[in-house]
């Protein structure tokens, strides 16, 4: 099995949960023994993963160049997975017309247009409502879902949108959440009286961290801090810009770290993980790495959407502030309570992220996705009919930002 995974950006799983997803996925399909070719028009990161040690290769790929078509080609891969949709939209009809037999597959990451959609809600002080996914960029995102063979959710919510809200078929989507050692596999955690402080973290260029972060240093901690005055806020993240560096302050106890070269070392030496998401999409990475480390937290209901399942949750979900402070402040103090939420995320991992059932489940159903190949594309008309009009007008864009590069070139 030979796949090509034309990645938005080089894999960092220490920087973002989108890195880490990815880092599970290449994972499984090497220990299915695939041949994995990784290919990405972005810029190499100092970040990033060693792919060449898992046995990867990596390839640069250019945007709205022709030189793509000869590659494909040439490499003619039995799958490729579009990592997000905007690398379906520049390269699926590339893919389609010169590795046409090739099974797609799109790895949405989180359902970037719900992100969106609820942001500018928020912006506009009101409730989110599902028509405000019909946006341009929604249009653009299931078009593009529509058009791949098979598409992973990561979230079992916005499985169900999918299906029951644009009508995606149950036979081209998958929900595929974390894949994930069992929670006795962390080693040895520390204790509730060997941990101190609160943490939070997130890739400060992922908008709904930057977000929780100003809501953290506005409104939610001068509230705990005054209740608790010798505690302090540990914010992590990759790349912070000056306009969170310069919110750092000793004396409110709060301290923007920056980078953490080991996300999970941080975590457990935090005793309570505070997530206030106000808006976003998918399932959180910081809170399953709280889970892992054994460290409670204090989130929001989109925070913690999708991702317990019926299970009580390792900590408190609440959208109400002042609730969300007293949650903070009683569950920093109280060590019977912590002990049982700790347990209760070691329950969520085992139960529902337990990549011993996930990664069978997961090559699987690309196996019957490749045999039924054919068939689905046929069966499927609303794919067959986008893939038409929507890639015609996607190769002649970018056909003709092609035609443009080369003519300034030749000036």
């Amino acid at each position: 099995m030979h796949l090509l995974v034309i990645g938005y950006v080089w894999p960092e799983p220490n920087s973002s949960a989108a890195g880490s997803r990815m880092m599970q996925l290449l994972n499984t399909f090497r220990s299915a023994d695939w041949q994995i070719t990784f290919a990405s028009p972005a810029q190499q990161t100092e970040h990033m993963s060693n792919l060449d040690e898992l046995g990867i290769t990596s390839d640069h790929i250019a945007l709205n160049d022709a030189s793509f078509d000869q590659y494909i080609a040439t490499l003619a891969p039995d799958a490729v997975i579009y990592d997000r949709f905007m690398m379906e939209e520049q390269f699926g009809w590339r893919v389609e017309k010169f590795c046409p037999t090739a099974l797609r597959i799109l790895n949405t990451e989180d359902l970037h247009s719900l992100r969106e959609a609820r942001h500018q809600a928020l912006k506009q002080k009101r409730e989110f409502q599902l028509e405000d996914l019909y946006s341009d960029l929604g249009i653009r995102e299931i078009a593009a879902i529509h058009r791949c063979d098979l598409t992973l959710m990561i979230s079992e919510f916005e499985k169900d949108l999918l299906v029951n809200e644009f009508h995606v078929p149950e036979s081209h989507v998958f929900h595929l959440p974390f894949m994930l050692e069992k929670s006795t596999e962390y080693g040895v955690i520390p204790t509730f009286e060997e941990r101190q402080h609160f943490i939070t973290i997130g890739n400060f260029r992922h908008a709904p961290n930057w977000d929780a972060v100003l809501y953290l240093k506005q409104t939610v901690w001068p509230k705990i801090r005054k209740k608790l005055p010798k505690s302090e806020l540990h914010i992590y993240g990759a790349y912070p810009p000056p306009k969170a560096t310069q919110l750092h302050n000793e004396k409110e106890g709060f301290l923007i770290k920056g980078w953490a070269k080991d996300a999970q070392e941080v975590m457990k030496s935090a005793r309570i993980c505070l997530a206030p998401i106000r808006f976003g999409a998918g399932i959180k990475g910081k809170l399953v790495e709280a889970m892992q480390m054994g460290t409670p937290s204090i989130t929001t209901s989109v925070g913690a959407e999708a991702m317990y399942g019926h299970l009580p949750w390792n900590g408190v979900i609440t959208d109400d502030i002042e609730e969300f402070v007293d949650a903070a402040v009683s569950l920093y103090q109280d060590q019977s309570s912590w002990q049982l939420m700790q347990q209760n995320g070691f329950c969520i991992l085992n139960t529902l992220y337990d990549k011993a059932v996930w990664e069978p489940r997961l090559l699987t159903r690309i196996d019957l996705q490749l045999t039924l190949k054919d068939s689905l594309r046929r069966n499927h008309f609303l794919g067959k009919m986008l893939r038409h009009h929507s890639l015609k007008s996607t190769q002649y864009m970018s056909q003709w930002i092609a035609l443009k590069n080369q003519n300034e070139e030749n000036k």
